[in-house]
C-alpha cells in the first residue's frame, strides 16, 4: 500500500514554500525557493525532489495557499486556503500562548491579534512597499550590498539617520544623500531597518495594543536578526515576551497542511501529470495580442504624430564655434549630462546609473565628455553650467556650478537644458 503524506504549498509573490508531513505530523521535507514567476515549473521541481526523497509511489494529501497559489489550485484542481486563515489555524492549534503575530513578507506585512473568545483581528499593509522585505531588497540594490550582508553591517552601527519611511520612492533620495556624505554602510543599513520598523508601526500597530506573547515570522525577520531587535525596541518588548518557532518562514504553509477540511488526495505522479498537462494547454493557446502597429498604422507615423520637440544634434567635429553650455540632471539613481551649442543644438549626451555615488557619477560623465572633446580636436569653452533634480544642492556647492533649478520647476520647463543656461550666460 502506498504511503500517504500531507503536502502543503505556499506560492507567494516571490517564493514557493513547501512542507511535507508524515502521518505523525513530523516534518519529512521542507523547502523555500524563489520561483521568479515560473510557478508551475518551480512546483514541478519541488515534486521531483520529493519523489526522489520519499518515492514516486506515494499519495499526497494536498493543500495550497499564498497569493499565487490560486494558479496551482486552478490548473490542477487542488484544494486551497487563504493564507491568513492558514496562519491563524496554526497559531490556534500549536501556539496557544501567542497573542500577537507580526509577519513582514516580501510585498506585504501583516499583524494578527489573537483572542480567546472571538476570531483574530488581522491588519494588512498591502498598498505600499514600505515596511516590507521588498523595501529592504530595493535599498540593498541602491547600496550595491547583498541582502545577506545587511545583518552583519547593521550590527556594527553607531548612529541612526532619518530616512523617509513611506516607500522606496521617497527613501531613495535620502539614502543617496547619505551615501554622498560618505556615511558608513553600517549606519545606513541600520537606519533602513529602523524605518521598516517605523512604517510597520504606523501602518499596522497604530491604535492597537501589541499584547505579548508576540511571534515574529517570515523571511526578513528570520534572516535579519537586527531587524527583529529593532522591532522589539520600537514596540518596547523584551526577549521574554517573544514566542519563538522552529519554522518561522513556514507558518502559513504549515497551517494549510494541518487544516482538516478540503484536502485533495493524489498520487505524486498524478499531480505531476496534471501540472504538465496544464503547461501543454498554455503552450497550445494563442495568447498573443494583436500588434499595436501594422501597415495601416506604421510605427514611424505614430512616432512623428506624438513627437513633442526635436532638438537638432550637431557632431562635435562639425562645430565651428567655441562656447557650449553644460546641463546636469542628478537624479536618485541616474546621472544625465547634455552639452549644447549657442544655437540650441545638442553636441553630446551622457546617461548612466550613479549607484548612489552622485559626485563620482558626475566625474565619470564629465571625464567621458572631456575625452569626446579631445577626440574632436575642438577647443570647446563651457560658458555656463546648470544642475537640477535631487543632487542639485550638493553638486552646486561641490562643483561651483552657475545655476540650479528645483525639479518641480524643471519638469515644467522642457527647454531648461537648452534655454535656461543661455539666457543666464555672462
Amino acid at each position: 500500500m502506498s504511503k500517504i503524506y500531507r503536502l502543503g504549498l505556499n506560492i507567494g509573490s516571490t517564493k514557493a514554500k513547501c512542507v511535507v508531513l508524515d502521518k505523525h505530523n513530523n516534518f519529512v521535507y521542507t523547502n523555500d525557493v524563489c520561483h521568479n514567476t515560473h510557478i508551475v515549473s518551480t512546483v514541478l521541481a519541488l515534486l521531483d525532489e520529493i519523489g526522489r526523497k520519499l518515492g514516486n509511489n506515494i499519495i499526497l494529501s494536498i493543500k495550497v495557499t499564498g497569493s499565487a497559489g490560486m494558479v496551482i489550485s486552478e490548473k490542477a484542481d487542488i484544494a486551497c486556503i487563504q493564507e491568513v486563515v492558514a496562519t491563524s489555524e496554526l497559531v490556534y492549534r500549536k501556539y496557544l500562548e501567542a497573542r500577537t503575530l507580526i509577519d513582514i513578507g516580501s510585498e506585504g506585512s501583516k499583524m494578527y491579534s489573537f483572542f480567546s473568545d472571538r476570531p483574530p483581528d488581522i491588519r494588512i499593509n498591502g498598498n505600499c512597499a514600505g515596511g516590507t522585505g521588498k523595501f529592504i531588497d530595493q535599498m540593498a540594490t541602491l547600496l550595491n550590498t547583498p541582502v545577506q550582508q545587511f545583518d552583519l553591517l547593521a550590527q556594527k552601527h553607531d548612529q541612526i539617520y532619518l530616512i523617509a519611511s513611506r516607500c522606496s520612492v521617497f527613501a531613495k533620495p535620502d539614502v543617496q544623500n547619505l551615501i554622498s556624505r560618505n556615511v558608513s554602510k553600517e549606519n545606513i543599513d541600520y537606519s533602513i531597518l529602523q524605518i521598516v520598523c517605523i512604517q510597520l508601526f504606523k501602518t499596522l500597530v497604530h491604535g492597537y495594543a501589541v499584547v505579548p506573547k508576540v511571534m515574529l515570522i517570515a523571511g526578513a525577520l528570520s534572516f535579519i536578526s537586527t531587524l527583529g531587535k529593532a522591532v522589539l525596541k520600537i514596540l518596547k518588548l523584551n526577549d521574554e515576551q517573544i514566542l519563538k518557532t522552529e519554522h518561522p518562514i513556514l507558518l502559513s504553509v504549515w497551517g494549510g497542511v494541518i487544516h482538516l477540511i478540503d484536502h485533495t488526495e493524489l498520487s505524486i505522479n498524478a499531480f505531476i501529470a496534471k501540472l504538465n498537462s496544464s503547461k501543454k494547454v498554455i503552450a497550445n493557446q494563442n495568447v498573443r495580442s494583436n500588434p499595436l502597429f501594422n501597415e495601416s498604422l506604421p510605427f514611424d507615423d505614430w512616432i512623428n504624430k506624438h513627437k513633442y520637440i526635436e532638438i537638432p544634434r550637431i557632431n562635435l567635429t562639425d562645430y565651428q564655434k567655441q562656447n557650449a553650455f553644460l546641463g546636469i540632471a542628478s537624479r536618485s539613481t541616474t546621472t544625465k549630462l547634455t552639452l549644447i551649442d549657442e544655437d540650441d543644438g545638442l553636441l553630446s549626451t551622457h546617461y548612466a546609473p550613479n549607484n548612489g555615488h552622485t559626485i563620482n557619477a558626475l566625474i565619470k560623465g564629465v571625464s567621458q565628455l572631456k575625452q569626446k572633446i579631445a577626440e574632436s580636436s575642438k577647443n570647446i569653452f563651457i560658458a555656463r553650467t546648470g544642475v537640477t533634480f535631487y543632487g542639485e544642492e550638493l553638486l552646486k556647492v561641490a562643483c561651483a556650478f552657475d545655476d540650479g533649478l528645483g525639479e518641480v520647476y524643471e519638469l515644467n520647463r522642457l527647454h531648461f537644458m537648452v534655454s535656461c543656461l543661455k539666457h543666464t550666460q555672462l
